[in-house]
């Protein structure tokens, strides 16, 4: 079966599980994240399936669903971090250790991903995806427009726009330069 012929999220689920894990790894970049966003697009397709109501293209509902719980954990996680990092300047000293410092080529390659990240953090949402289902996933153009519902010529099009202004964004940072 495929993802357009499926009609139970919970039965699909598991069809589409890996390609989900890579997404949400994407996003998230840690294992137990992952794995507990995992568990809430289990249920909310769970959910789903105990409605009995169809979903049309099953893929593409998965795929919203996990950015949505992605969006959620990480709300949840910054109020979590700031809660803690108010804890920390209140129990913690206010020297810093400079025998840590790393190696300049860390460094060098620290500014480099900090500069694509704030350049990724200033485009659209939309366009963001799309770059990371292409060049973090891998996906082909007619893979990603399975997944997000769209046309092969959509994603095409999207990514050449996304590239341009991705391309723009670090430009304008002049200390990636």
């Amino acid at each position: 079966m495929t993802s357009s012929t499926i009609s139970d999220p919970l039965a699909a689920f598991h069809d589409h599980e890996t390609w989900l894990r890579t997404t949400l790894h994407a996003r998230l970049g840690n294992r137990d994240e992952v794995d507990e966003v995992m568990q809430e697009v289990a249920v909310a397709a769970a959910n789903q399936s105990a409605k009995a109501v169809p979903v049309e293209r099953v893929g593409p509902w998965l795929y919203q669903v996990a950015l949505r719980q992605v969006m959620l954990f990480r709300r949840k996680a910054g109020r979590r971090r700031k809660l803690m990092n108010n804890v920390a300047e209140k129990l913690a000293p206010t020297e810093v250790d400079v025998r840590s410092k790393p190696a300049v080529e860390f460094l060098i390659g620290e500014e480099r991903g900090e500069a694509v990240r704030a350049a990724m953090a200033r485009i659209d949402e939309r366009d963001r995806q799309l770059l990371l289902l292409k060049y973090v996933e891998g996906l082909s153009y007619g893979e990603i427009a399975n997944r997000i519902g769209v046309t092969a010529s959509a994603v095409q099009s999207r990514l050449h726009r996304a590239r341009a202004t991705l391309r723009q964004q670090l430009r304008s940072d002049e200390s990636w330069a």
